[in-house]
């Protein structure tokens, strides 16, 4: 009987190669061990069984000996799950005709061939009958799904979200058996992470933690009634929740011990933390590891774009967070919305093959409220489906709760529970500012403004009215001015002199656009904010008496309106300001309270309308087209949480920087230097970043052995110690291209 192999070597008699009936079955069990988590062992491991079907043919075992041969070997095993399973193998198809290559749209093709086409007019390679005498296919009547608690209006968007689950635990039980097949063979261990800590551990290493902090102040006290409120509600049941605590609260540990405890308790897998700015990605991971211990490195997986491998580590260690960054395999994970949220409407394998190891996890959502508008009601939708079939416990935590619950909002989250003690008394207790109208103010009223205060932070809305401001100020003593256009090892410095100021008593004036809210740590007794949102604005209070050391009567957040249309909100802010004025004329006397923050969202919702918040229509793309012609291809293309994309200069700022610039062309790798020039990156729109790069102010370093990798800043004149990557040099006045 002639043998048929999946994966093959160097080794002429064959004598190690993979039996492809080997390989089957063990990608069947890894699936269905996979799918354990939401109910779908069955259909994984049917997944898994038929998935490299094609294998048996002619043509693919001659390919895997060497001929140079095309050859479809996905295609069969969809038709026989469709012809055996009927709609159930229908979903099984999508997952297994693009276990390679990705998942295709069921009816319209896009850069893939759709399903329906694959199904019924590709030519295929005769498959051969001796598959059936090796692989048991169970039958029909066996083959059962997730018992998926359903959602009427949304039923084939359950159905797609299933799909694109199965798919995660096929591509990754095909991806685990190939690793482990080579790594037999080169006779070494599998390089990923085994031996985590416990979540058991992990608890008693942060509770000692937690043991060291002293309710020695007010607002301390306030942080220790907040955890422990939060921790006592551990045993509600899994599903939806809210953690709505003022700034200053303590919810970042608060959170991680009540993830810690539900999970615990209720026998998930994993806490996944989701952040919506990288900075605060790194920030919240390094404090994850801090709290726990000796532990932290084993159990704190950070995964986001700007992520570079350290060449400080040991090979091994290294390996193992980037294999993990794979499929999640961690206790902990700490990764962008962008990441997650991207990756539940992705397509390609790569991208979704850890989607099943966010089953059986908590869900921390920080900062919940910046959820693009434009995808809110897709995001909410994932949320849902999480926690009602996916054994997940999302908690959206913030100081601005967003209101996503039915039936305010349509098809919003139901049965959602609130976490912290009493959130309106919370919000009394820390209120540590006050809120008010500046009305419209002239440029010249606005220096006048900032001149007048020895301390205050003024914050706008786009880069060029911050810098117009900063300059009309410049020669006060402390000013000083935040911009994106700086590096942030030079934003570092820059709010290292502020905060020093700030403590010494002397004169601090600064002025910046919204980065400073993103969890940047300044304690101003008066903060001017551009109008903007509600959430904004909140955001801003808590750069204002932030550990509560002034009267609450003498730290003010003065909003204000600019006369000036060149520096009026960018249009997409426009509305955000509208609903935050309406709701601040509605409530003057408790603007950031719990009553004005519901109301800003939906004033905010019903000014955007509901197909605004999902302005692609991908809820709609995915009910109309049914099983048969789910739209996963479409899907992934449109679901974008970012729509500008930005381009990496590195910024020769200092001794460190230009060291490692000079070693880039003569390192064994690049990882360790791409790491130490992280802190030196201006990240530019794309027309930025071409009009500099065809100015010449802009070249690769070392462009022979990483092309464009790494663009540094060869012009230093566009460079400045207030301004950071600016173009005012004469020879680039004359190219409006520049001004952006």
């Amino acid at each position: 009987m002639p043998q048929f192999f999946a994966h093959s070597t160097a080794t002429p008699d064959r004598s190690d190669w993979q039996l492809l009936s080997d390989h089957l079955q063990a990608v069947g069990q890894l699936a269905a061990g996979k799918a354990a988590a939401f109910g779908g062992e069955s259909m994984a491991e049917v997944a898994g069984l038929l998935h490299d079907l094609g294998k048996y043919s002619d043509e693919f075992q001659r390919r895997i000996a060497g001929d140079l041969l095309r050859v479809d070997h996905a295609t069969h095993g969809a038709i026989q799950a469709v012809e055996r399973y009927g709609p159930l193998g229908l979903l099984l198809a999508y997952a297994i005709a693009g276990h390679h290559a990705g998942l295709a749209n069921g009816s319209e093709t896009g850069q893939r061939t759709a399903l329906r086409d694959r199904l019924r007019g590709i030519e295929l390679p005769a498959l051969l009958n001796h598959w059936q005498t090796e692989i048991a296919l169970p039958e029909k009547s066996t083959l059962k799904p997730p018992a998926l608690r359903q959602r009427r209006e949304r039923h084939f968007f359950q159905l797609a979200f299933l799909g694109r689950m199965l798919f995660s635990c096929l591509v990754d039980a095909d991806f685990l058996d190939t690793e482990a097949f080579y790594a037999r063979l080169e006779g070494r261990a599998s390089r990923r992470a085994a031996g985590h800590p416990d979540l058991r551990t992990l608890r008693a290493a942060l509770d000692t933690h937690l043991a060291g902090f002293e309710a020695d102040t007010p607002v301390n006290r306030l942080r220790a009634e907040i955890l422990a409120g939060v921790r006592s509600r551990a045993e509600l049941a899994p599903g939806l929740f809210t953690l709505t605590v003022p700034t200053g609260g303590g919810k970042t540990l608060a959170s991680l011990a009540f993830a810690l405890d539900h999970a615990i308790r209720h026998g998930l897998r994993r806490v996944i933390y989701v952040i919506p700015f990288t900075s605060i990605v790194e920030q919240n991971a390094a404090v994850f590891r801090r709290a726990l211990g000796e532990w932290g490195e084993q159990a704190v997986l950070e995964h986001h774009s700007a992520f570079v491998d350290d060449q400080s580590k040991a090979l091994q260690a290294r390996d193992k967070l980037r294999l993990a960054m794979e499929n999640w395999d961690f206790p902990i994970v700490v990764t962008t919305a962008v990441q997650f949220f991207e990756s539940l409407f992705a397509d390609r394998p790569s991208r979704c093959r850890k989607l099943h190891n966010i089953a059986g996890s908590v869900i921390v959502l920080d900062e919940a409220q910046t959820l693009p508008l434009k995808l809110l009601r897709p995001c909410v939708a994932a949320i849902d489906e999480l926690a009602l079939n996916y054994r997940c416990s999302p908690v959206l935590c913030t100081a601005t709760q967003p209101a996503l619950t039915a039936p305010d909002f349509k098809g919003g989250l139901q049965n959602v529970r609130e976490l912290a003690p009493e959130p309106q008394r919370l919000f009394r207790e820390l209120e540590r500012v006050r809120v008010k109208s500046a009305g419209r103010l002239s440029d010249a009223e606005l220096q006048r403004h900032l001149s007048e205060r020895e301390q205050v932070l003024c914050i706008v809305n786009n880069r060029r009215h911050a810098r117009a401001l900063y300059e009309s100020i410049a020669e006060a003593e402390g000013a000083r001015h935040l911009t994106t256009l700086m590096c942030a090892r030079h934003r570092s410095q820059v709010l290292a002199e502020v905060r020093q100021r700030l403590r010494d008593g002397l004169p601090c004036r600064l002025v910046a656009t919204s980065l400073i809210e993103a969890g940047v740590d300044v304690d101003f007794p008066t903060v001017l904010r551009a109008e903007a949102g509600l959430d904004s604005i909140a955001q801003a209070a808590g750069r204002c008496n932030r550990e509560g050391r002034r009267p609450t009567e003498a730290s003010e957040v003065l909003v204000f309106s600019t006369e000036n249309e060149e520096w009026a909100p960018p249009r997409e802010l426009v509305q955000f300001a509208q609903a935050a004025r309406e709701v601040l004329r509605q409530h003057p006397d408790d603007p950031l309270g719990q009553a004005a923050i519901t109301r800003y969202f939906l004033q905010l919702y019903w000014q955007k309308g509901e197909r605004e918040l999902d302005k692609a229509d991908l809820l709609g793309l995915i009910e109309r087209g049914r099983l048969e012609g789910l739209p996963f291809e479409t899907l992934a293309r449109e679901f974008r949480m970012i729509d500008s994309v930005q381009q990496p200069v590195i910024v020769p700022w200092d001794d460190e920087a230009r060291d490692a610039l000079r070693a880039l062309p003569f390192a064994e790798g690049c990882g360790d230097l791409a790491r130490r020039l992280q802190p030196y990156v201006v990240q530019l729109p794309r027309q930025g970043y071409d009009a500099l790069y065809n100015a010449g102010a802009i070249q690769p370093v070392a462009s022979e052995r990483y092309g464009e990798q790494f663009m540094q800043l060869v012009n230093s004149d566009l460079y400045h110690e207030s301004f950071g990557l600016h173009w005012d040099n004469p020879v680039f006045v004359s190219s409006e291209r520049l001004c952006w």
